[in-house]
C-alpha cells in the first residue's frame, strides 16, 4: 500500500483507498466477520463473482461520461488487473472481471490518476447517476442534464445519509420527455422543464419517484410536474433520510423505494420528506452550469474525400448510428458494442480514432454501446473507415439487432440461465434473416440471467430472463421466461413487459422467429410494437408460443446452456447469494464497532467544518448501538424508525437504561434543528455518551452480569 500512497492527491480518496487494503488484510486475519466486509467492499466497487476467488470491480462513470485518458486508463488497468476486457452495464458504469481481491486498492489508486472511482458503484448506495448519452446535443432538450447529474454525483458521495441504507437507490436524468434515460424505472427519474415565472424564463424539473424493475416492477409516480432546478438535491437528499429511516432492512426482496412508497403511498412519504427539511445540509443547492468541461473538439478538421470499402453499409450504417446534433453542422455516431463488450487492444484504437475526428467526451450509452459527439459531415466517411476496420462500424445501434443483455451466468452469482449465448443467437437470427429489422428502432429486445432486470428486461418490446424447467421426468433443463409489450414510446410514457410462458433456452431462436412473422403478418400499417401487442392481448401471445414451451420431443442440447461446451455437460441451476444490495448486519459485536467508527467520522467532520455531515454520522452511531442491544435480547427490528422505537420500549420504558428523555427524543432532535455548530457538538457529545453506555452494558453481558 505504501508504493502508491503517496501518488493520490486527494486526502479524502487516499483514506479511502488505505483503509479498504487495511479491511482486507483484518478479513484475511480472520478479524472482520465475512457478512460485514462484503458489506464495506461492496460499498466500493468490489463484488463477489461467480467463479470462486475472484471479483468483479465496477467503475463508476457519472452519466456515462468518458474522456479518452480515461478510457485509455481503464484500458491499461484491465490489462494489469483483469481479464482484458472492458464490460459496458445498462447503469453505464463499466466493469472489470477476474480481478484478485488483494489487489483491488492498487488498481483503485490507478484509475484515480484518471479521477474514477469506484466507490458507492455496489451496495446499499446511490449507485450511478445515468443520464440520456444525447445530453448536450439533443435537438429536443430543454436544457443539457449533464451538469446537473455531475452535481448529484458529487453531492451524494461519501455522503453519510446513503452510506448503508437498506438498499440501492438509483438515480436518472433524461434530457426530454422522450424519456430515453427510462426514468419511470428509477427511485427518483428527472425530466427537464423549463416555465417561465413571473416574465422569466426558470429551469426546473419533472421529478417521478418510487419506479424500479426487478421480480416485481413499479412504474415510478410523479411527484412533482416542475420543481425549482435548486430545490432538486435538496428534496433527493430529503427522500433518502426517509428511505435510509424507514425502508425494510430485514426482508431484503421488500427493500426497495417502491416497497416504501408502495406502503405508506406517495403523499405521506413526500410528507414525510418535507419533515427533514430544517436539518437538510442545503435548503437551496444552485448547480453549476459550468461543472461539465466544454467540449474539446478535435484538432484536425479537414479530411477531404474518403474512399468508401463498402458503400452499402456505410449508407445503412448513416441511416441508423448517426444522427443530427443541435448544434448546426455536428453529429452524433453511436456505436454498437455486442453484448457490451470491448476489449483492450481494441479499446486503444477506439480512443485514437475518437481523438482524431470526434470531441474528447464519449458517452456510455443505457444499452451498452458509445456515442461520439461533435463529427462534421465531411469526417463521417473516415471516421466510419477506421471504425470499420476494427469491427466498430456495425449498423444497427438500438434496433431490434442491437440486444442488450447483462453478462448472467458468465460471471454473476445471480445468474440462472446464459444470457450472453442467447442474446448473440438472437443477433445473428437479426442479422441472417431478418435484415429489414436492423432498421427498426420500434422492437427491442433485451435478455437478463434472471429476474432481477440488469438487462433491462422488463421493459422491452420482447424480453427474457434466466429461468429453468423440468422435464417429465423431473431432469431439469435451461429456459427463458418471455415478456412481451414493454418499453417508451416517443412521449416518454414508459411500459412494462408482461410475462407470457416460459421456452427452452435453445428454442430462442425459433421464440423470435414466431413472434417476428406474426408481427409481420398481422399488424397494422404502421402499427407499433406495444399498440400491436395491446390489441392482441397477453393471452394471444401465450397460445401462439405454447407450443414452443411444449416439452415433449426434446434434444440432447436442450439439457445444455449456451455456455456449455461438453457434450456430456447437462444444466443444473447454480445460484449463489447475490450481492447486489449488500447484506443485513447482525453481529453485535461487530455493530458496536462500526458504531464507534461512525462517531469518529462524526469528529472528523466536526472539526472539518461539515456540521451536517456530522450530524448524520452521530445519527447513525445512535441507530446502530442501539441495534446491537437490541440484538443482543434477540430483537431484530426491520426499519431504523422501528430501531428506535423498540430501543424505547425493551430498555428505556422497561428501566434498563435511563435516559434524560424518550431514545426518540433523543435521536430524532436533528431532524428539528438547522444543522449548525452549536448543534452539532450537543448531538455528537449525547450520541458519545449513549454509546459509552452501550459498550458498558454490552461488557457486562459478556460478564454475566446482566442478561443477554
Amino acid at each position: 500500500m505504501q508504493s502508491f500512497r503517496t501518488e493520490i492527491e486527494n486526502p479524502v480518496v487516499e483514506k479511502d483507498i488505505i483503509e479498504l487494503e487495511k479491511k482486507i488484510r483484518l478479513f484475511r486475519e480472520g478479524n472482520i466477520d465475512e457478512d460485514r466486509f462484503r458489506s464495506l467492499r461492496l460499498a466500493r466497487g468490489v463484488y463477489g463473482q461467480r467463479q470462486q476467488g475472484v471479483q468483479m470491480v465496477r467503475i463508476k462513470i457519472p452519466f456515462g461520461r468518458l474522456t479518452v485518458p480515461q478510457l485509455l486508463r481503464i484500458a491499461d488497468v484491465s490489462d494489469e488487473y483483469a481479464n482484458g476486457n472492458l464490460h459496458l452495464t445498462t447503469r453505464q458504469d463499466i466493469q472489470l472481471h477476474f480481478v484478485s481481491l488483494d489487489r483491488t486498492p492498487e488498481l483503485w489508486a490507478e484509475l484515480e490518476k484518471d479521477v474514477l472511482t469506484l466507490r458507492e458503484a455496489c451496495g446499499n448506495t446511490v449507485r450511478n447517476i445515468t443520464a440520456s448519452a444525447k445530453a448536450g446535443i439533443d435537438a429536443n432538450e430543454a436544457f443539457d442534464v449533464s451538469p446537473y447529474a455531475q452535481a448529484m454525483f458529487e453531492y451524494f458521495l461519501r455522503n453519510p445519509v446513503c452510506q448503508e441504507m437498506g438498499r440501492k437507490f438509483k438515480i436518472a436524468l433524461s434530457s426530454s420527455e422522450e424519456d430515453s434515460a427510462f426514468t419511470f424505472i428509477h427511485d427518483i427519474g428527472l425530466i427537464p422543464k423549463i416555465k417561465e415565472i413571473e416574465g422569466k424564463q426558470v429551469r426546473g424539473f419533472k421529478v417521478l419517484i418510487g419506479g424500479g424493475l426487478g421480480a416485481q416492477p413499479q412504474m415510478a409516480e410523479v411527484a412533482s410536474e416542475f420543481m425549482e432546478e435548486d430545490q432538486v438535491i435538496p428534496f433527493t437528499e430529503a427522500v433518502l433520510r426517509v428511505f435510509d429511516r424507514h425502508g425494510e432492512r430485514t426482508k431484503r426482496g421488500r427493500a426497495r423505494m417502491k416497497f416504501l412508497m408502495k406502503s405508506i403511498g406517495v403523499e405521506e412519504l413526500l410528507k414525510l420528506a418535507s419533515e427533514e427539511h430544517k436539518s437538510l445540509k442545503s435548503k437551496s443547492f444552485v448547480v453549476d452550469r459550468s461543472l461539465v468541461p466544454e467540449q474539446v473538439l478535435p484538432v484536425h478538421k479537414e479530411f477531404g474525400s474518403a474512399t468508401l470499402a463498402d458503400e452499402s453499409k456505410y449508407a445503412l450504417w448513416k441511416a441508423t448510428n448517426v444522427f443530427a446534433q443541435k448544434q448546426d453542422g455536428y453529429f452524433g455516431v453511436h456505436i454498437k458494442l455486442p453484448l457490451g463488450n470491448i476489449h483492450s487492444d481494441k479499446a486503444r484504437l477506439f480512443a485514437s480514432i475518437v481523438e482524431k475526428y470526434a470531441a474528447n467526451d464519449v458517452r456510455i450509452t443505457v444499452n451498452q454501446g458509445f456515442l461520439l459527439k461533435f463529427l462534421t459531415a465531411e469526417a463521417l466517411p473516415h471516421l466510419f473507415n477506421a471504425l470499420d476496420e476494427i469491427g466498430l462500424a456495425e449498423p444497427g445501434f438500438d434496433s431490434t439487432a442491437d440486444v442488450t443483455a447483462c453478462p448472467g451466468t458468465d460471471t454473476c452469482n445471480l445468474g440462472i440461465s446464459n444470457s450472453t449465448g442467447a442474446s448473440s443467437r438472437i443477433e445473428q437470427l437479426i442479422r441472417e434473416e431478418y435484415p429489414e429489422f436492423i432498421k427498426n428502432n420500434d422492437i427491442k429486445i433485451k435478455i437478463s440471467g434472471c429476474p432481477n432486470s440488469c438487462g433491462q428486461h422488463g421493459i422491452a418490446s420482447i424480453g427474457f430472463h434466466g429461468s429453468s424447467m423440468k422435464d417429465k421426468d423431473k431432469k431439469v433443463l435451461p429456459a427463458l421466461q418471455v415478456l412481451l409489450g414493454g418499453g417508451v414510446d416517443g412521449n416518454g410514457t414508459g411500459r412494462i413487459g408482461e410475462k407470457i410462458t416460459k421456452v427452452p433456452s435453445k428454442r430462442v431462436a425459433e421464440t423470435i422467429r414466431l413472434l417476428l412473422d406474426d408481427y409481420d403478418e398481422n399488424a397494422n400499417n404502421g402499427e407499433y410494437y406495444a399498440d400491436y401487442f395491446a390489441r392482441q392481448g397477453k393471452m394471444y401471445f401465450y397460445y401462439l408460443l405454447k407450443p414452443l414451451g411444449e416439452l415433449e420431443n426434446l434434444e440432447a442440447g436442450d439439457y445444455q446452456d449456451w455456455a456449455d461446451t461438453n457434450a456430456e455437460e447437462t444444466f443444473k441451476v447454480e445460484t449463489g447469494v447475490g450481492e447486489c444490495a449488500g447484506v443485513v448486519i447482525d453481529l453485535i459485536q461487530t455493530l458496536i464497532i462500526e458504531a464507534e467508527e461512525k462517531l469518529q467520522n462524526a469528529f472528523d467532520n466536526f472539526k472539518a467544518g461539515n456540521f451536517a455531515d456530522a450530524i448524520y454520522h452521530a445519527y447513525n452511531a445512535f441507530i446502530i448501538g442501539a441495534k446491537s442491544l437490541l440484538l443482543s435480547d434477540d430483537i431484530n427490528p426491520n426499519t431504523q424508525m422501528n430501531v428506535i422505537k423498540e430501543f424505547d420500549v425493551h430498555f428505556v420504558a422497561g428501566g434498563k437504561i435511563k435516559l434524560q428523555s424518550s431514545f426518540e427524543e433523543l435521536v430524532m432532535q436533528m431532524r428539528e434543528h438547522e444543522p449548525g455548530e452549536d448543534f452539532a457538538k450537543s448531538y455528537l457529545s449525547a450520541s458519545q455518551s449513549f454509546l459509552v453506555l452501550i459498550q458498558k452494558i454490552r461488557e457486562d453481558q459478556l460478564k454475566g452480569k446482566v442478561h443477554a
